[in-house]
């Protein structure tokens, strides 16, 4: 059966330099080098995400409904991308 106890590490007293920063070792930034999301890929992700809703408008559709959902998901991706680059641009004014 298993054991109920909670093992304590002593992880929190060793620090990893990960370059970035001084970090407990128990991390999860420590184990994968993994600190924070890349924006730029997102970024490129949701570009090109846009534009392969947009190709399928070519098809064998016959109704327009199918054109008119692809239009309207492409149009709220794009829009918050657009929010994105301009809130990202006013942060750093005061």
């Amino acid at each position: 059966m298993a054991s109920s106890e909670v093992e304590h590490s002593k992880s929190h007293s060793e620090v990893v330099a990960t370059g970035w920063a001084h970090e407990p070792a128990d991390a999860p930034s420590a184990r994968f080098g993994w600190h924070g999301e890349s924006k730029t890929a997102m970024r490129i992700a949701g570009w090109i995400s846009g534009i392969t809703l947009l190709a399928m408008l070519i098809g064998n559709h016959e109704s327009r409904v199918e054109d008119l959902y692809l239009i309207g998901f492409t149009a709220a991706l794009w829009f918050v991308l657009v929010r994105d680059l301009y809130l990202g641009r006013r942060k750093w004014k005061n």
